[in-house]
């Protein structure tokens, strides 16, 4: 009988100490995913409409802190319907095989004022690459808020093939930016 009861005893404190974990909630109006990428060397930045960013983060204890972005590939918003079918195509994006590009962190270290640096996982078009990147933290108005760059190769990542492997159309470099409130 003490047995039963030490073993339920520890499920409870189990589903206490999960209940306890700082996972944040994401605010999808406030927060932003976009890529910036150069068309016959013009700045072009589209956004993309569909994403989820799970964040467990305590200022305290940033070390401790883990993330995961998914973003719907369909979902990038290049102003104009045609452009958007286009790069959803094998092509680009393949969306239909590949819906989704997700981050995951593999650790998250403090680096002073308000700073991070962030490591982990990058996977589009199911090819996957490590990554590093700064990452800027604030309070703001009960909210924490999470400001990114990360500077890629779509080649790297097969986005862009056949004819459009040819960098002098559409740069190898992009950067992804984002801004994530959560709280």
């Amino acid at each position: 009988m003490k047995t039963v009861k030490k073993i339920a005893f520890l499920s409870l404190l189990g589903v206490s100490l999960i209940a306890g974990a700082a996972v944040l909630k994401t605010d999808p109006a406030k927060s932003t995913v976009s890529a910036t990428f150069k068309q016959m060397n013009v700045p072009i930045e589209s956004k993309f409409k569909k994403f989820t960013a799970t964040i467990d983060y305590d200022a305290a204890k940033p070390d401790a802190s883990k993330a995961t972005v998914e973003v719907d590939t369909a979902s990038l918003d290049m102003g104009d319907p045609d452009y958007n079918k286009e790069v959803a195509k094998k092509e680009w994006f393949n969306a239909a095989q590949f819906p989704k590009a997700t981050f995951v962190s593999s650790s998250i270290k403090a680096a002073g004022a308000g700073k991070l640096t962030v490591a982990g996982k990058l996977t589009v078009k199911g090819k996957t690459t490590d990554v590093t990147f700064p990452l800027t933290v604030k309070t703001e108005g009960g909210k924490q808020v999470f400001d990114g760059v990360l500077p890629i190769k779509r080649l790297t990542y097969n986005i862009g093939e056949g004819e459009w492997k040819d960098t002098s159309m559409v740069a190898d470099e992009v950067v992804l930016k984002f801004h994530v409130v959560a709280g």
